[in-house]
């Protein structure tokens, strides 16, 4: 890592920043990596108790965080919390959009319940909470905005329709936001993992034969394997998420890092 990397990096600390997701796999360990760093946390999550006991982690390992219990898809609900965020930790400079759940299943047997809860969270719980940020940070003129999408948002997978699309819309949702925010100085990218070692993929696995199988890929659902040979773990995805959040990326907007060990072929 050069000299300037690590300044950019060191530059987080006294930052302020909201995590989505935070009680789950990547948003707690995006939780961990930013907080080493020196940011101090607004831990959102829909499950108070899990969120709880991240938060209660991360204040024992001298990282500054506070729980905001928050379901993303209840806009009255987001606007609240953040003006609360605001109010009691401090103006928000980078926001995290980790907040994500999956549903599986053939299309032609996708309940409508199961596309609309898709869509709700990993897509419009996005807007939400971006746009609800995005305001503050454009009357500040500055801040960045990371959302973690998914290396499925550009590659078709059998079963995961819902989930394709609805990372789809956040990542192009996201570029959109850094078009019309550019202006105001505020940066908005996506980091876009594939296979991570997280309950998410866990609950897609039958049986213990499940990781090599995503190693090793499907022909029949054509799908590849893993050519870097094993999953990626919530660090690594986070670790991409601090960067584009720091200043050692402050002339990158836009952009979409895939973090996927090339599964998607670089598609």
């Amino acid at each position: 890592m050069g000299d300037t990397t690590t300044a950019g990096l060191a530059g987080l600390a006294g930052r302020i920043a909201v995590v989505s997701g935070a009680a789950g796999g990547i948003g707690s360990a995006v939780c961990r990596v930013l907080g080493g760093y020196g940011v101090s946390l607004a831990a959102v999550d829909r499950d108070e108790a899990r969120l709880e006991k991240v938060v209660r982690g991360l204040v024992d390992a001298g990282i500054s965080a506070t729980a905001f219990p928050l379901d993303v898809t209840d806009p009255v609900a987001v606007e609240e919390t953040v003006a609360r965020v605001e109010a009691t930790v401090g103006p928000v400079s980078i926001l995290v959009n980790a907040a994500g759940i999956l549903r599986t299943g053939p299309i032609l047997e996708l309940s409508e319940a199961d596309w609309s809860a898709v869509l709700a969270v990993n897509a419009t719980g996005v807007f939400g909470l971006s746009r609800a940020v995005g305001r503050r940070m454009a009357a500040r003129r500055g801040g960045c905005v990371v959302t973690v999408a998914s290396n499925a948002a550009s590659v078709p997978r059998v079963g995961m329709a819902a989930y394709c699309a609805s990372k789809a819309a956040s990542a192009l949702f996201t570029k959109c936001l850094g078009l019309e925010l550019a202006e105001f100085g505020v940066r908005c990218n996506v980091v876009s993992p594939g296979s991570t070692d997280t309950p998410m993929l866990h609950s897609m696995w039958s049986d213990d034969s499940g990781a090599d199988a995503t190693l090793g890929g499907s022909l029949p659902a054509f799908r590849v394997g893993i050519p870097l040979g094993k999953l990626a773990r919530p660090e690594d995805v986070a670790h991409a998420v601090a960067f584009l959040a720091s200043d050692a990326a402050g002339h990158i907007t836009m952009h979409d890092l895939c973090v996927d060990g090339g599964a998607a072929l670089g598609a």
